[in-house]
């Protein structure tokens, strides 16, 4: 069984080999390991021991831990022999004891087509809540990925599930029920009322599919109310190989002349950091000079890079070289909830310097750093690259994201670790979840509220909390992971 624990930010950086002068990064070779049976935790040591962010903290991680002698080695390969499962040598010997949000994974190759946006998936996406009092769960419909099989059955936003194959849900089995190797399963629906979930003898089988790609930008409206044009946008992922369609979306706001816009982030888990500042930078970021982020590294890092290379700022063009569409506003409306995190969190700090941000929702996840991609590819230091495929170790299927760094704004905030609190709290209510995209779904009702200053009878009071324990995206290798995709461009010279 391929193993997720807790992904965080992945940074996919691309590095460039030179055989010049002594000035690059330069991972020590060190210990010479021949053995099969530790090289998986061979190659975790040495590249843990170069990236980790917290390499100085962890004494397993010390440069001077096995000195390159005789003894050294030996102590070397007995240290990595303590575990022989290498998922648990990650955990128990090389991970720093803050660290919430590294992992691993034994195939690369699944991991990285991920994070394209291509999985394996039956295209619902829900949320996962415990009963209060009991072991026993119910999932909720948050929203069905089109042309997927979810979209061709009787299943909507707001319907319930109890159990799988007649099985009741609980905390011990809904990972192997729900997430599990079957690729079809049947779903046990359920309906609530006054706060009381119960079967309602309704089934839904879905079935997986291979290569499923999921567009993140999932809905655009524009409403014209009291005078105003409200930009409406529920985006659920930051995945760049969708790029050239945001900026169309902002295309169309741009071309009616939007005044307002409200984003919602309340499912997006995060992915690529250019593409939250290519969001960013659509919503305001006239200024390509100002400073979107800035990257703090590790001690053995941070030096050798320039600021150029630590720095990005506002953007005015894709990475395809398409002009962007930016709507220069002063004030965004953003909806984000828990399921929010990384990319999403890192456009709230990004443009908060800037302009004013109004978070509506809950309080976010907490994701304020990122990391790298590894595999056994040490002549380019250890950094996955798909153009090098061919020169990972056919050995080692093995990956690691440990967290190597974090991500500060212009002001140079970046402790939001307890996650970004709202301006205007609302959970989504179990009760009443609502249409996405229509005027009196709650969060887009309470944000339409505050743009028009119009204080309606309606009554926000949530009835039943949609207080999630998990997500159906939290078992997918990308998680809530956020990743820079932006050409550092370091000559790397090996010793």
């Amino acid at each position: 069984m391929k193993k997720y624990f807790l992904l965080f930010l992945f940074v996919g950086v691309l590095f460039t080999s030179c055989n010049n002068d002594d000035d690059g990064l330069k991972p020590d070779k060190g210990i010479t390991i021949d053995s099969d049976e530790v090289l998986v935790q061979d190659f975790m040591w040495k590249a843990m021991n170069f990236w980790y962010f917290w390499q100085e903290d962890v004494t397993n991680l010390s440069d001077d831990k096995f000195p390159n002698t005789e003894a050294g080695t030996q102590a070397y390969i007995d240290f990595l022999s303590t575990e022989t499962n290498p998922g648990d040598f990650f955990d128990n010997k090389l991970s720093f004891s803050e660290d919430r949000f590294s992992f691993y994974s034994d195939d690369y190759t699944e991991l990285t087509q991920a994070l394209s946006g291509i999985s394996k998936s039956n295209g619902l996406e829900f949320g996962l809540v415990q009963f209060r009092d009991s072991e026993n769960i119910f999932g909720y419909v948050r929203y069905i990925i089109p042309n997927s099989d979810a979209a061709t059955k009787d299943i909507n936003r707001g319907e319930l599930f109890t159990g799988v194959n007649g099985n009741t849900l609980t905390s011990s089995n809904y990972i192997d029920l729900l997430f599990g190797s079957a690729d079809t399963y049947t779903l046990n629906m359920a309906s609530i009322s006054n706060g009381e979930v119960a079967p309602n003898n309704k089934e839904v089988s879905l079935t997986k599919m291979e290569g499923l790609s999921e567009n993140p930008v999932f809905l655009s409206k524009i409403f014209e109310i009291n005078g105003e044009k409200i930009g409406y946008l529920v985006y659920n992922g930051f995945t760049n190989e969708y790029d050239e369609d945001l900026n169309n979306a902002f295309g169309d706001f741009k071309s009616a002349g939007i005044t307002n816009l409200v984003l919602d982030l309340r499912y997006n888990l995060g992915g690529s950091v250019n593409s939250a500042r290519l969001l960013s930078s659509m919503i305001s970021g006239d200024n390509t000079n100002d400073v979107f982020l800035r990257q703090r590294w590790n001690n053995k890092i941070q030096p050798q890079l320039s600021e150029d290379r630590l720095v990005d700022k506002f953007g005015d063009k894709t990475t395809a070289g398409t002009d962007l569409n930016r709507l220069n506003l002063s004030k965004v409306y953003i909806l984000a909830t828990n399921s929010s995190a990384s990319s999403s969190e890192l456009v709230i700090n990004g443009l908060a310097p800037y302009i004013d941000v109004i978070h509506i929702g809950e309080t976010t996840r907490g994701k304020n750093e990122f990391s790298i991609t590894m595999v056994d590819d040490f002549d380019n230091s250890y950094i996955y690259s798909k153009e090098r495929e061919n020169k990972i170790n056919p050995k080692n299927k093995w990956a690691i994201q440990p967290l190597v760094g974090r991500n500060e704004n212009a002001d140079g905030f970046y402790d939001y670790t307890s996650g970004l609190v709202p301006d205007i709290e609302l959970e989504e209510d179990l009760e009443n979840l609502g249409v996405l995209g229509e005027q009196n779904e709650p969060l887009l009702a309470r944000a339409i509220q505050e743009i028009t200053g119009i204080s309606s009878k309606r009554d926000f009071t949530v009835k039943t909390p949609a207080t999630i324990m998990t997500s159906s995206k939290m078992f997918t290798p990308i998680k809530d992971n956020m990743f820079l995709d932006k050409p550092l461009n370091i000559d790397i010279n090996m010793r």
